[in-house]
């Protein structure tokens, strides 16, 4: 697993990039708490989230630029 920073909110996670379609995200505590859409900080926790569109977007723009490496090339 390989860490990608939030462009957004600078939290870090681990990720796994096995093809363009496939991601797996390993979410540490602290880094759910640092997000903006999953954080335990929300005012409404019935509201929050199962993704993170700025850490998928992050994800993308880091396998993009080589920065991670995708398996199934």
């Amino acid at each position: 697993m390989e860490p990608v920073e939030c462009d957004r909110c600078g939290c870090r996670v681990l990720v796994t990039k096995n093809s363009w379609q496939h991601t797996t995200v390993q979410w540490t505590a602290e880094a759910r708490a640092a997000c903006q859409e999953l954080g335990e900080g929300m005012s409404d926790p019935t509201a929050r989230t199962r993704s993170c569109q700025a850490m998928q977007d992050s994800i993308a723009r880091a396998a993009v630029e080589g920065r991670i490496t995708v398996l199934d090339e």
